[in-house]
């Protein structure tokens, strides 16, 4: 009857053990499972880190170019400025240089004005000294023709002698004052063409500088726009690596909570081997025991 007992014990200790063993069996896959998921998330988490360091470094480098940009686009502000000051320099020189060309011209035609009016009076002079002179003719004939009033003929073409010498004088003056109205009329004219010309000059450097200046705003906009490109992108990649830094907290409390159940998993299967220990024991006893 012990015999017997004991091998009914026996018995249910063995299938207690196959029991112990399959569950063991099982945990122990679950273990392995738990593990190559551990190790999968890791490999994730490496990769995800690498990903990250990769996005850092792009993350900076694109800041560096932002900062280029940014500097080149100060630069290009700068160089618009002064090339708008001198525009408005070139500008005002222009206005200045029309106000001249302006003056010159009404002074060249207050000139012409005066040469009209003295051509006119030197017409006049012209006309009063061939008078004279056809008066004097006939003075002469009346002198011929009248001995007796010698005397009186005499005194009055000594008055239109004098009167002639000063019609000539005033003649020579009149033609020396044009001559010389002539020449200032010819130095103005060459001044105005001086001014005309760098009148002409400075228009071709003021369409040179519009052109400059809207070349300028061209690369101003055309880096404004590559500019909040780049900010976009930049604004995209830190949504990601938010999203990425989120996964990696996800991640990581995951493996808190699976290196949490592998300590429970330890702890149950450090019992577990104590109970099968002392089950070989216990066997060990009945086995030395029904000997």
């Amino acid at each position: 009857s012990i015999i017997r007992r004991q091998r009914q014990e026996l018995k249910l200790l063995i299938a207690e053990l196959k029991d112990r063993d399959r569950e063991l069996n099982d945990m122990v896959a679950v273990h392995e499972r738990h593990i190559q998921a551990w190790e999968d998330d890791r490999q994730k988490i490496l990769t995800l880190a690498e990903r990250c360091s990769l996005l850092t470094s792009e993350l900076n480098e694109r800041n560096a170019v932002i900062k280029s940009l940014t500097k080149k686009l100060r630069v290009l502000e700068t160089q618009h400025n002064d090339s708008k000051t001198t525009l408005e320099n070139t500008q005002q020189k222009f206005k200045e240089l029309a106000q001249k060309v302006a003056d010159s011209s009404l002074h060249c035609q207050a000139l012409e004005e005066k040469n009209q009016s003295l051509h006119c009076s030197i017409l006049e002079l012209s006309a009063k000294t061939s008078q004279l002179q056809a008066r004097e003719q006939e003075l002469l004939t009346m002198l011929q023709l009248k001995d007796k009033a010698l005397i009186e003929t005499t005194d009055q073409i000594s008055e239109v002698t004098s009167k002639f010498k000063t019609l000539e004088s005033a003649l020579h003056a009149a033609k020396l004052e044009e001559f010389s109205r002539n020449r200032e009329q010819q130095d103005l004219k060459l001044t105005l063409n001086d001014v005309m010309v760098q009148v002409n000059k400075m228009k071709d450097i003021l369409s040179e500088k519009m052109k400059e200046s809207s070349n300028h705003q061209e690369e101003i906009s055309h880096l404004k726009q590559e500019n909040g490109c780049l900010r976009s992108e930049l604004i995209l990649a830190v949504e990601e690596a938010q999203r990425k830094d989120q996964l990696y907290q996800f991640t990581k409390s995951k493996q808190v909570r699976i290196e949490k159940e592998l300590s429970s998993l330890r702890q149950v299967c450090v019992k577990q081997q104590r109970d099968l220990h002392f089950l070989h024991i216990n066997l060990d006893s009945s086995d030395d025991f029904r000997q």
